[in-house]
């Protein structure tokens, strides 16, 4: 991960933006730079992982333009290739250096095209005006607010901008920002018509896109790692890579001391697939010494981000602090795409499908963001494989008559597409179980158990009228939220609301994110 930032007018005052930058250092700790580009600053905090010489340090400049850029441009060869023929000259490796040649030729329309996980802030040197956007699926973060000037400033995470800006607020994914507006320039989500081909075709196109997708997430000039669940999309993920690798690729799993679910998956895909393994163990003391820390580093109050973040903050803070790894593919988006235990109540296709829609909207406020945090403040990037974009589209556009549970099995098509020797059939086929529940139920309880005696009955209603915005609804909410509050007061609506299953369905309604409370989820912790 790097860490960007946009001062994006006159009179900015260069320390207070300094200060603000380097509240993310830990996004970018090999490097620092801040330019004046004559009507604003721009900032970049710099993790190495493509072009790892120091030519490939941003800000990037051409004529008088100006770029940073966190993020990764997957076939940037190729295009490099075509631009040099044009005439454009390049100094590094970087992926990232063909902004500004491709924003000169095709200005905005650059974005749609891009094979991206990207935020990024340009800087017209002929204009004077700045040009920020975000990929489609909001991988990378991207934050904004107004100074009391009624100056706009970007920057990669709500962090930067305490103190500098009043109201702060997510940039939305797949759009650009140009002349005081946002514009959406691609929705992953709008399918114009349906794929109706039959099940083989539609499993061999899954297999095909996905493999295609984690395969260029393997580039990189620094090392790579692999987070492990045990679970059916992390899995998949490491026995593609397993595959596509000449040496053993290294796994990671985490799970309570008393009762983690995934452990033994997790060690029996590696097995399987011959990869270097390891385990680590977290408590309960773990779990509670680190929440207040993990909620400030994720900016969020949501319950399901913050119990899942916990044991993926742990594992990549023992990879960061014990391993020489930088790069990590993980399993995110594929229940969004697929679906969760909760869908399988969908009462039709189209109410599965408008589901979808939502959830890969508001994806850049729960599991991404988790992802991002969690990884990323230890030093580390992260790659989603099933956020790749001709993946994610083509899976939007599958008739939702084909990817309700009519198979009596969740993401039938999933499993379906990757039979053969990818993984044991009992990994393929087993019942999910949810990352925080399967890091081991007892971490869920813990938490529940310690939030339920920080207040009484009376402090936990007086205290939650005091939200009108995503009203605390348990004292564990109550208490996440009053920890946000501390870090972020009065920056609620960052996140849209408390991820939740669709309580207008029957068998929804539940005061709990958990699987555990759906009456389907059955051998899902076992």
């Amino acid at each position: 991960m790097c860490s960007i930032m946009g001062y994006c007018g006159k009179n900015a005052d260069f320390d207070i933006f300094e200060e603000g930058l380097l509240k993310t250092q830990s996004r970018g700790p090999d490097d620092m730079r801040i330019i004046d580009t004559g009507n604003g600053l721009l900032g970049f905090l710099r993790l190495s992982i493509m072009g790892l010489h120091p030519q490939g340090m941003q800000p990037f400049e051409m004529k008088g333009s100006y770029v940073v850029c966190n993020g990764e441009i997957y076939g940037y060869e190729k295009t490099k290739s075509e631009l040099k023929s044009r005439g454009y000259a390049f100094k590094s490796d970087s992926d990232c250096e063909i902004l500004l040649p491709l924003y000169e030729e095709y200005g905005v329309e650059m974005f749609k095209d891009l094979d991206a996980e990207f935020a990024l802030i340009i800087y017209d040197g002929k204009t004077g005006e700045y040009i920020a956007a975000r990929d489609p699926i909001g991988i990378r973060p991207l934050f904004y607010g107004y100074d009391e000037k009624g100056t706009i400033i970007f920057a990669s995470e709500p962090k930067n901008l305490m103190g500098l800006c009043g109201k702060i607020m997510p940039f939305p994914p797949g759009h650009y920002y140009k002349n005081g507006e946002f514009v959406c320039y691609r929705d992953v989500t709008e399918v114009k018509k349906y794929i109706d081909d039959d099940l083989n075709t539609i499993c061999e196109n899954i297999r095909e896109k996905l493999v295609s997708g984690i395969k260029k997430r393997l580039v990189a000039d620094a090392k790579v790692g692999f987070l492990l669940s045990g679970g059916l999309d992390s899995s998949l993920v490491c026995a593609v890579a397993a595959k596509e690798s000449k040496t053993p690729i290294r796994t990671f799993a985490i799970g309570m001391s008393e009762d983690a679910i995934d452990l033994k998956y997790a060690k029996q895909v590696a097995d399987f697939i011959g990869s270097e393994h390891r385990e680590v163990i977290i408590n309960k003391d773990i779990v509670l010494e680190n929440l207040e820390k993990v909620i400030e580093i994720l900016a969020t109050y949501d319950i399901t981000t913050i119990r899942a973040s916990m044991g993926m903050y742990l594992i990549c803070k023992a990879i960061h602090e014990e391993t020489d790894i930088r790069v990590l593919l993980t399993g995110e988006i594929s229940d969004e795409l697929f679906g969760y235990k909760y869908t399988d109540f969908a009462p039709s296709s189209e109410e599965f499908q408008k589901e979808a829609v939502k959830r890969i909207k508001e994806l850049y406020a729960y599991d991404v963001l988790r992802a991002d945090r969690c990884i990323s403040v230890n030093s580390l990037e992260a790659r989603v494989p099933f956020g790749d974009l001709d993946f994610a589209e083509y899976v939007m556009s599958i008739n939702p008559e084909k990817k309700v549970n009519i198979y009596g099995k969740g993401k039938y098509l999933l499993r379906k597409a990757f039979e053969g020797d990818y993984l044991p059939y009992e990994i393929l086929w087993r019942e999910k179980a949810a990352f925080s529940d399967a890091v081991g139920h007892s971490m869920v309880d813990y938490l529940k158990e310690y939030a339920n005696g920080v207040y009484t009955d009376e402090e936990f209603a007086e205290k939650s009228a005091k939200y009108d915005f995503a009203k605390p609804f348990t004292k564990e909410s109550l208490l996440y939220r009053e920890i946000f509050e501390k870090y972020y007061p009065n920056q609620a609506e960052m996140v849209p609301d408390f991820w939740m299953p669709n309580k207008s369905w029957e068998g929804c309604d539940v005061d709990d994110p958990s699987a555990r409370v759906l009456k389907n989820y059955g051998k899902s912790g076992e």
